[in-house]
């Protein structure tokens, strides 16, 4: 799934607090947004294993949930929202397609790396690749309840990902293409 999908789905949890805790669910929105990408960072590296950890992040996440929930505050809120995000990233990359360069073939078996196992759990195909329309629909439900609920900045952050995600579906089979002829010229050169 794309990375806005995750920031969504950790946005949509945080606006949980909008009614709650108010005074709080601004920092815990801008801790699910970074949790919800920070996994994706090890693109540059060996994806879906590097920073994807779905059976470290989730109890982390729990700890730090539990220790937010005594003892609230700016920063306790951030750091459960970050890891609470980050875990349900990691959990629901296998719901995805797998990490071929054209994941719409099915070609892949990788979902996300089990580091307790050493094994790379297939990918479900829910979502059959990252980029893909369903892919879209699921950033744009999950978008919804965070716009209903947060104003100002918030509402703007979240039409930006909305756009980017749309961009990145109507472009995401021809980027491939434009990947491999960078990479044939950049072979090229000395």
């Amino acid at each position: 799934m794309m990375s806005t999908t995750h920031a969504a789905m950790g946005l949509a949890a945080a606006s949980l607090l909008v009614p709650v805790s108010p005074e709080l669910a601004s920092v815990a929105a801008v801790g699910a947004i970074a949790g919800g990408v920070f996994p994706d960072l090890d693109i540059v590296f060996a994806h879906r294993k590097t920073l994807h950890h779905p059976e470290a992040y989730p109890p982390i996440a729990l700890l730090a949930m539990a220790i937010a929930l005594f003892s609230p505050g700016p920063l306790t809120v951030a750091v459960a929202a970050f890891l609470g995000s980050a875990a349900l990233h990691c959990l629901t990359d296998v719901l995805g397609g797998g990490l071929g360069l054209r994941p719409w073939n099915g070609d892949d078996e990788r979902g996300i790396y089990l580091h307790r196992s050493g094994r790379w759990l297939p990918p479900r195909r829910w979502v059959r690749y990252d980029g893909a329309p369903e892919d879209f629909l699921v950033t744009l439900a999950f978008s919804i309840p965070p716009y209903l609920l947060f104003d100002g900045a918030f509402t703007e952050v979240i039409l930006v990902g909305l756009g980017i995600s749309a961009a990145y579906v109507l472009l995401r089979k021809r980027l491939v293409d434009v990947y491999e002829a960078v990479a044939r010229n950049h072979q090229g050169t000395p």
